[in-house]
């Protein structure tokens, strides 16, 4: 994790302003006028002023434990961690209470690599400390440190409490999403270590070519699951959708047509698999062929009723078909289960209009331009996990509302 950027405002302002000041001047005459320089330099961000300030004062009065809890937390600004962890300790030291002195220190040590050191304060700041800003930084900090002594376990426990505080933080976002994938990351390795022929590792090994567009290679990892195992679930679907990937990116008809028979080859293994079903259906659907991909997309549908996609398949299939009264009741199931899926509301726009019922088309209507005016494709980013495993419905570019 990169040194956090944000610094808190953890300088405090103990001392009072003097008067104005004699041609010989008091002890007392001098701390407050460190103290006034001091204060004003912090006000205004010039820290190498202000740690001036405050190292005078520390001569001065080097039993005063807010000099060192101010001076630690100056040279924290400046990024001196070296500096700051001995002055934050002395303002412990002589006054044990100081309990912001106690949280900046434990940061002061994250940042400066020792760990272990840091724990117990940042689990305490993290757990206890009221301020949100403190505690969400404590929090960043433990991830941090707990990935540096490889508690991995902790730091996906802090990393899921973060999220719960701060869902919406993109800082947070990305600091725990790398917790996670470097959770994903070892276990994936030390399932290699563990046992490097097992049908798990050429399974995980497939995914990983296929997530990166190796087909050939995701394929070939595939067939070991199967040459170890020939019923071993989801890996003939995982070999259509590889071949799927490389017919699009081809424009092959030879990889579809091995797609379709994957397919059906993980029907024969596991007939309950839904999205097996739901792809011959789609493929089939999008070659016009409309009552074979009815007889799967309702396969599909009759063991995950709730499948959005392939309520939306089988409406506008139904739709090609001429059926618009047989469609209706899945498209209004699709739009149900995904109220923010434009192609939804596309399609029933189109099987209200063929009904004849002017308003709920325009109503439907409504809701697909809406939607579809808020997105914006060319300037979204590519998902690096993609949460559906199955080919999306896309409105057709020649069909009419």
């Amino acid at each position: 994790m990169p040194p956090l950027l944000r610094i808190l405002p953890f300088a405090i302002s103990f001392w009072t302003c003097g008067l104005a000041l004699p041609s010989q001047v008091s002890k007392t005459d001098l701390i407050n006028q460190y103290s006034e320089m001091g204060q004003s330099a912090l006000a205004q961000g010039r820290y190498a002023d202000a740690e001036s300030a405050f190292e005078k004062l520390k001569e001065l009065e080097p039993g005063v434990p807010e000099i060192y809890a101010n001076l630690g937390a100056i040279y924290f600004q400046e990024r001196k961690y070296d500096q700051a962890i001995p002055a934050l300790r002395q303002a412990l030291k002589l006054k044990p209470s100081l309990s912001r002195s106690g949280t900046l220190l434990a940061i002061a040590l994250s940042e400066n690599g020792d760990y272990k050191d840091a724990i117990i304060g940042l689990e305490k700041g993290f757990g206890h400390e009221t301020d949100p800003d403190v505690r969400r930084m404590c929090g960043l900090q433990l991830l941090r440190a707990y990935s540096g002594l490889q508690r991995d376990d902790k730091a996906v426990q802090t990393a899921l409490e973060l999220n719960r505080l701060y869902p919406e933080d993109p800082e947070v976002l990305y600091h725990t999403g790398r917790i996670y994938g470097n959770l994903a990351y070892l276990t994936m390795k030390r399932l290699g270590d563990v046992a490097p022929e097992s049908v798990w590792r050429n399974e995980a090994a497939g995914e990983a070519y296929q997530s990166e567009g190796a087909y050939l290679q995701a394929i070939a990892a595939y067939r070991r699951v199967l040459e170890a195992n020939p019923n071993q679930p989801g890996i003939h679907f995982r070999i259509g959708r590889t071949l799927q990937a490389s017919a699009h990116s081809t424009n092959s008809p030879e990889d579809l047509a091995a797609a379709t028979k994957e397919f059906m080859l993980e029907l024969e293994t596991d007939p309950r698999n839904a999205n097996a079903a739901y792809e011959i259906a789609e493929i089939n659907r999008t070659g016009g062929d409309f009552f074979t991909a009815e007889r799967y997309f309702k396969i599909a549908l009759r063991y995950y009723p709730e499948f959005q996609e392939a309520q939306l398949g089988l409406g506008g299939t139904l739709l090609s078909l001429g059926k618009a009264t047989e469609a209706l009741p899945y498209l209004q199931k699709a739009v149900q289960l995904g109220p923010g899926d434009e192609v939804g509301w596309y399609r029933l726009a189109q099987v209200q209009k063929k009904l004849g019922n002017t308003e709920e088309q325009r109503r439907a209507l409504a809701e697909y331009r809406r939607l579809h005016e808020k997105s914006n494709p060319d300037s979204k980013t590519q998902e690096l996990f993609s949460p559906s495993e199955v080919t999306k419905q896309q409105v057709e570019p020649t069909a009419e509302p």
